[in-house]
């Protein structure tokens, strides 16, 4: 049997890291698996970008620039190393201004990259145009995609093989250049008739020779039926993962398709032993991180809420981190209905985050009560187009909400305008932080990363990379830490016992707790009427914006907390002087905690 020769891309050090532990991994805790990845045959990586940006320099302490560079010397001079890119919004939940996306392209050329794999999660084309101009620009390969998922159950209006190809034409009728072309699921729910169809259309439409690769997930199952009706129909290159990071959330595992494809006139080009190998380096690299049960599940209720891997861990992990995994079930559900009320963006970063962090806002505080900021501004059209109109009412709750106009205007000509984006606003903040370099690298990292690349260039950054040795565990009747939320003369305090410890806030001290009969002469109750903002739910103290005895309106923003990848701002609830801030920046706070008393 004649065979024909299928490209592979290795995704287990991007979108495999980000699928399984939150894109949260120190370099040199996988050097060695590339190494041996390389050894193996394996000459395409995914390597960077998307998540593997910025979580380097909010959860690792490392840059990601130094990262690629090591990846780059491990993997040899000749891999084709490629990175992850959304758009206008490069590597990041905002979109960005014309020069930083321009940079984005630069820099990341200067630190190893060959290819850039750029996409928009609402398919709108005009996105992809100079930004694709910038990745040609700077001597990189140009990977355009278009995405896909399938609609929940029951809707209809976009993501057909036709509606697909329609964004084809417009891709080909762009002035932007590509070398290949890419269909990315993220949430591994687009069906593989539909997938069948759309790349049978687009090989007809591309010619023989045009590289067309598919990326899906094994999130709903069905990610090796996908792959091989994406080979059937005519497209060249795969995305495949290795071992730990892969099946469930992540792709599926390289040695999983080569046994499907046994028999088959379908060479993926490896050598199934040096993989084994491989693998069992990297597992070994790996086993001290933890892994969620989820990360490697097959979930079969995504295709009615269609969350990508990359997403699903990430949010399960900060709902575990902020106690609140006994919601996850009643989030995921409220997924259906934001999505149908949206506009059908695809389920892809930042879009998926926009739609879990609605479903969430609409369990913890009331449906559409709180429109989270993300959503509200891409249903208003500050993203893009949506494939869809949005809900009307949707559309109006975000625009009260949010007092944002509804917009068609070019988003990158609104972020041209915008004085906080930008060159010179991302030098303000390296300058106004007493840093003196202003290397590319810098400005990059401040425009990308704000207040947290910032703390890294000061070497203030924090790890929140999740380890098991540092899995703590959970309270029991047994002896275990006890966690407790205390009230004490109206204030809220987290406290966590363990032991001759004692963490409040977040601070730890020294106690000595016998039990006895109360000591005399207590504090007294503080005289005085104050009004007591406390948190609506678990977060982290982002920024204080008020200090104690300065006087505020009604309505007026205190401080910052940072929950579920939002910046949640706590406004006082009438006008009157700031008693107290009884929080300070970075504490973790519990829902119920007092924030700030308003006198």
């Amino acid at each position: 049997m004649a065979t024909k020769r299928i490209d592979v891309m290795c995704t287990a050090f991007r979108d495999g890291f980000q699928s399984v532990v939150g894109a949260r991994a120190y370099t040199k805790d996988f050097i060695p698996a590339i190494e041996s990845a390389r050894d193996a045959g394996i000459d395409y990586f995914e390597f960077g970008g998307g998540a593997r940006f910025q979580s380097l320099f909010f959860y690792c302490n490392e840059s990601a620039f130094d990262m690629m560079d090591a990846f780059r010397v491990a993997a040899g001079p000749e891999a084709n190393l490629q990175t992850l890119s959304r758009g206008l919004n490069v590597v990041g939940l905002d979109s960005q201004s014309s020069d930083i996306i321009d940079l984005h392209a630069k820099t990341f050329a200067a630190h190893g990259t060959t290819t850039i794999r750029n996409f928009d999660a609402l398919n709108d084309v005009n996105n992809l145009i100079f930004s694709g101009q910038c990745i040609k620009k700077h001597g990189l390969k140009h990977q355009i995609v278009i995405t896909m998922m399938a609609l929940p159950p029951g809707c209809e209006g976009a993501h057909t093989p036709e509606f697909y190809m329609d964004r084809l034409e417009q891709i080909l009728n762009a002035d932007v250049e590509f070398d290949s072309i890419c269909f990315k699921d993220a949430s591994g729910t687009a069906t593989p008739t539909v997938v069948y169809d759309t790349i049978k259309l687009a090989r007809k439409r591309l010619g023989p020779d045009m590289p067309i690769q598919m990326h899906t997930h094994e999130t709903a199952g069905t990610s090796v039926l996908v792959y091989k009706a994406a080979l059937d129909a005519g497209a060249s290159a795969i995305d495949l993962s290795m071992r730990p990071m892969s099946g469930g959330t992540c792709q599926p595992d390289i040695l999983t398709m080569w046994h499907a494809l046994r028999g088959t006139e379908y060479d993926l080009g490896i050598d199934p032993d040096k993989i084994r190998e491989a693998e069992e380096v990297f597992k070994k690299s790996m086993d001290h991180y933890f892994m969620p049960p989820e990360a490697t599940a097959v979930e079969p209720l995504i295709p009615w809420s269609p969350m990508p891997g990359g997403a699903l861990t990430a949010n399960t992990q900060m709902l575990r981190d902020n106690g609140l995994m006994d919601r996850y079930a009643e989030c995921m559900h409220g997924m259906g209905e934001v999505v149908r009320r949206g506009g059908f963006g695809t389920s892809v970063t930042p879009v998926s985050q926009f739609y879990f962090q609605q479903a969430f806002n609409n369990v913890m505080f009331g449906k559409w009560e709180k429109i989270a900021e993300g959503y509200g501004k891409m249903v208003l059209g500050y993203f893009g187009k949506t494939p869809c109109a949005p809900d009307q009412e949707i559309i109006d709750l975000a625009e009260k909400q949010l007092g944002l106009a509804p917009t068609t205007e070019d988003p990158r000509a609104i972020n041209d305008r915008d004085e906080s984006k930008g060159i010179e606003s991302a030098k303000k903040l390296l300058s106004d932080a007493g840093i003196t370099d202003m290397s590319d690298d810098n400005i990059f990292i401040a425009a990308a990363c704000k207040e947290k690349g910032i703390a890294f260039l000061k070497g203030e950054a924090e790890h929140g990379v999740r380890l098991k040795e540092a899995e703590k565990p959970a309270a029991t009747a047994t002896g275990g830490p006890a966690s407790y939320n205390v009230k004490l003369d109206g204030k809220s305090y987290a406290v966590t016992m363990d032991g001759d410890k004692a963490t409040v806030n977040g601070k730890s001290y020294n106690v000595d707790v016998s039990a006895g009969e109360a000591a005399a002469g207590g504090a007294a109750a503080p005289s005085g009427e104050a009004t007591a903002l406390v948190a609506a739910l678990p977060g982290k103290v982002f920024k204080l914006i008020a200090e104690p005895g300065q006087a505020v309106a009604d309505g007026e923003v205190i401080l910052i907390l940072e929950a579920m990848k939002m910046e949640i701002e706590v406004k006082s609830s009438s006008a009157g002087t700031v008693s107290s801030i009884d929080v300070a920046v970075g504490d973790q706070v519990v829902a119920g905690q007092t924030l700030a008393q308003i006198g």
